[in-house]
């Protein structure tokens, strides 16, 4: 039976930052998209992090929310900037209820100025008693802590399994794009906004010269514009005959579209960033490399992984103290399992 809807209700669910934060919402608008059937659900979301959402069909709209970073200077934008001014935005909509997937306390405080009456979210940053139910931020993966907050309002999680959807237009474009023949195509993700997670271009590219050279597979990769020099520095310190086996997706889709890229995919190794999360939603197996976030609530959801993390996480380049040989010997257990041509 789904959960009592006697009218149609207005919700909105915030979750704006982080492309992995994003994404891993899916499963808690699902359940409440089951519970309310007939409600009207929007996400806040956030430029290009928020995108991670445009076609999940447990949300109707999908609005956006860019709030300045602490010391930018004011800046035109087509979407609220500021905290006041996305209390305005949302106070135009009457929203009933509000879902806050962020810890924050300006985040608790936003939906309190947009005038929504009732509101769920985590006690955390002392914010409590800004809402009207509250949950523990508890010691569990981001996933159940998200769906902890639709428990705190008595609404049913009935499944916690990930999901994601492509573009029919995008997958023609992906298609006709890819290389012919079918080696085992392996996402690679190697550069974080956070320099203590990154391993090194160097060792990257002696990873990527055996995937090719020993294991026969092809490289893809679709990460930001502004990670472009650190990608050219890894392939630079490839042999130049593997160039044929590196096709660079950045420039040719958008982080909505890279859902169609994603799904054709064998495997996914990288450092921890939401990119590996996005291939984690099609299932894809993924050998992630952890340096300073807890695995145990962090790690790629609801499909096959293996984490790699040192001992040692002192210094600020923990990940350097994983060797090549160590993520090979991690990533050849899934090639193994992939069926040949």
């Amino acid at each position: 039976m789904p959960w009592p809807d006697p009218r149609p209700l207005r919700i909105l669910v915030i979750r704006y930052r982080f492309i992995g934060d994003t994404v891993l919402a899916i499963p808690t608008l699902r359940n409440l998209r089951r519970a309310f059937p007939k409600a009207k659900i929007d996400v806040l979301g956030e430029p290009v992090s928020g995108d991670t959402l445009a076609l999940c069909p447990y949300k109707d709209e999908l609005l956006y929310f860019a709030p300045r970073l602490k010391g930018e200077k004011k800046r035109a934008a087509k979407f609220p900037t500021t905290l006041l001014g996305a209390a305005g935005f949302l106070r135009a909509r009457q929203y009933d209820r509000c879902y806050i997937l962020r810890r924050s306390f300006s985040s608790a405080i936003l939906p309190l100025l947009a005038g929504i009456p009732h509101r769920v979210g985590f006690a955390t940053d002392r914010r409590a008693w800004l809402l009207q139910r509250s949950t523990p931020y508890a010691d569990k993966h981001e996933v159940e802590c998200f769906l902890d907050v639709l428990r705190a309002d008595g609404i049913p999680v009935t499944d916690t399994h990930n999901e994601n959807w492509t573009d029919p237009a995008a997958d023609a474009r992906v298609a006709a794009g890819l290389p012919p023949g079918k080696r085992p195509r392996v996402f690679l993700c190697a550069k974080s906004i956070v320099p203590s997670k990154d391993w090194a271009p160097g060792r990257f590219a002696r990873l990527i010269a055996w995937l090719v050279n020993e294991r026969g597979c092809e490289i893809h990769l679709c990460d930001a514009p502004g990670y472009a020099a650190y990608y050219e520095e890894i392939r630079a310190a490839l042999p130049a005959p593997l160039a044929r086996d590196w096709t660079d997706w950045s420039k040719q889709l958008s982080i909505k579209e890279s859902n169609s890229l994603f799904q054709r995919m064998d495997l996914a190794i990288g450092i921890d960033t939401g990119l590996l999360h996005l291939a984690a939603s099609f299932h894809v197996p993924v050998v992630a490399l952890f340096g300073p976030l807890e695995p145990w609530r962090w790690h790629p959801w609801d499909t096959r992984h293996t984490i790699l993390r040192p001992d040692d996480l002192t210094g600020p380049r923990p990940l350097l103290r994983l060797s090549v040989a160590e993520v090979q010997a991690a990533v050849e257990p899934y090639l193994a399992a992939i069926a040949p041509p």
